[in-house]
């Protein structure tokens, strides 16, 4: 599936299970808060802080995948066609990004 197809899927669940689209501004606030759960995961699971119980049984998968529904979520409703922007911004960091990485120290 590439990333227009899941424009088209997103919009037709919206269609099929949703009301409506929340707006942009609380679509903003969800992926905050979609991110946050990622954050969380990824600070207990792989960083220095102690995972809880409670945080143990959260499938780092599905919170990845609730982000990329509100970024495909606001990607539609503001008519933005995320597949050629994707590809645009790839094409970008390839051309400026591949001697920078290769040439860092700090990544040897």
């Amino acid at each position: 599936m590439n990333i227009a197809n899941a424009q088209v899927i997103v919009d037709k669940w919206i269609k099929d299970h949703g009301v409506r689209y929340f707006n942009e501004l609380t679509n903003m606030a969800q992926l905050t808060e979609e991110v946050g759960e990622v954050a969380r995961i990824i600070a207990r699971r792989y960083g220095e802080q102690s995972e809880k119980e409670s945080d143990k049984g959260k499938d780092l998968g599905e919170e990845l995948a609730d982000v990329l529904f509100v970024v495909l979520c606001l990607a539609n409703q503001t008519g933005v066609d995320l597949q050629a922007a994707f590809d645009r911004r790839m094409d970008n960091k390839t051309k400026r990004d591949h001697d920078r990485h290769h040439n860092n120290e700090k990544l040897k």
